[in-house]
């Protein structure tokens, strides 16, 4: 896949580009860090180099979270179509999202817009399950065992 796109294939690279890939979601560069370090050593400065290298390349795309911190994804292939993500305001976390979840008419806003576009990011924010969401069946089960607590209390006072 390297060589498909003029870069050359080093250990390095195919480690980063692997965790990238076998992962469900985008990673930030800590976990990226974490999974290439299990196949190669490496430092940060080299992983950025690396990273910036692969997505200039099309490999895979810088993500932003609305804060400062960026993820990486793979980039747009048969395989991946380009598709929008959903980030947790509360954890960090982001998540992928059906391709089709929101489909984007790219030729009007380019006839709207008359101005080349060269990518589309799109990122939907909220809270995650694990977050819970104030309507998830965990929150009102303790908002239940909240006021029976509460309820105790007054009985004994």
């Amino acid at each position: 896949m390297l060589k498909d796109h003029g870069v050359e294939a080093t250990p390095l690279r195919e480690a980063v580009l692997e965790a990238v890939g076998e992962a469900s979601r985008p990673l930030s560069v800590p976990e990226i860090m974490a999974a290439a370090d299990m196949r190669h050593a490496m430092n940060k400065v080299t992983l950025y180099r690396i990273l910036d290298l692969l997505v200039d390349k099309g490999l895979i795309k810088r993500l932003s979270t609305g804060e400062r911190a960026l993820r990486y994804g793979m980039g747009i292939t048969p395989n991946h179509p380009d598709h929008p993500h959903f980030v947790c305001i509360r954890c960090g976390g982001m998540e992928c999202m059906e391709p089709d979840i929101l489909p984007i008419n790219l030729r009007g806003v380019r006839r709207i817009s008359n101005r080349p576009i060269t990518q589309v990011e799109l990122c939907f924010q909220g809270v995650c399950e694990q977050c819970g969401d104030g309507n998830s069946k965990d929150k009102k089960k303790r908002q239940g065992q909240n006021a029976s607590q509460g309820r105790r209390r007054s009985r004994m006072s």
